[in-house]
């Protein structure tokens, strides 16, 4: 993956973890809160699972739905 993400390898901050909760309880889509907080989506992932945030079930419309 390209070395694009602005926040990447840098430390969690108390407040980009307030965010990642928010955006979690408000149903993001996990590839929109890795862009909108300049991580990686396996940076999100491990950083929700240490801190016990849910990041299910996505808001994402089921297949075959319209």
């Amino acid at each position: 993956m390209a070395r694009s993400d602005r926040n990447s390898g840098n430390p969690w901050t108390s407040a980009e973890v307030r965010q990642l909760r928010q955006l979690a309880r408000e149903n993001t889509p996990t590839r929109v809160i890795s862009l909108k907080l300049g991580r990686t989506p396996a940076a999100i992932y491990q950083r929700a699972s240490q801190e016990d945030i849910s990041l299910k079930p996505t808001n994402q419309r089921p297949y075959g739905r319209r």
